[in-house]
């Protein structure tokens, strides 16, 4: 292994830790939430634990007949951000037998 080589691979090697680290950072840092398969990338919003309105939660309950939970705008106007990577294998409609 040539000199050139053996720079580039030690480069290499200390620079994919690094980009890990920064990517995982920046993530946090902006609040989403990354999910990763061999069939898709998803990056989701997550809710501020700072926001005034929720305090984390992201969201509250509404009373009334039938309470449901109302979603807070830190987190839930945000929009999910997915890659496509491989098709999901279709499933048959009836078993084989």
């Amino acid at each position: 292994m040539t000199a050139s080589r053996l720079r580039a691979a030690l480069l290499l090697a200390a620079a994919v830790p690094l980009a890990a680290a920064t990517a995982a950072a920046a993530l946090k840092a902006s609040h989403l939430k990354l999910y990763a398969d061999r069939h898709r990338i998803e990056l989701t919003p997550q809710p501020r634990r700072s926001c005034p309105d929720c305090r984390g939660a992201g969201g509250w309950w509404v009373g009334g007949a039938n309470p449901e939970m109302e979603a807070c705008g830190c987190w839930a106007n945000r929009p999910e951000l997915r890659v496509r990577l491989l098709p999901v294998p279709a499933w048959p409609d009836e078993p084989p037998f």
